[in-house]
């Protein structure tokens, strides 16, 4: 246990930071599920439209320091490719 008053304080941060940025990495990931459970079905509206949801969600996720800025394009990218299959 934390012997400082500073040290108190930074594990109740990190506490609320780490739920935070776990909160964030599990919506990301259910979006991207969302839209390779529609590219699987073969519905190409609904991959679409999972897709326009989910692209702001994982640039924000790279914003917020959860995921690095090169992944969420890698992911953005790969993903639109595989929506982009079904057209």
């Amino acid at each position: 246990m934390a012997n400082h008053k500073s040290a108190v304080k930074r594990n109740r941060q990190n506490a609320i930071r780490n739920a935070r940025n776990n909160h964030i990495r599990t919506t990301m990931r259910t979006l991207v599920k969302n839209i390779r459970d529609a590219v699987a079905s073969g519905e190409a509206e609904a991959a679409q439209a999972a897709l326009n949801k989910a692209i702001p969600y994982i640039d924000k996720t790279a914003t917020k320091g959860v995921i690095h800025k090169a992944t969420a394009s890698r992911k953005i990218s790969r993903l639109t490719k595989l929506v982009n299959t079904l057209a």
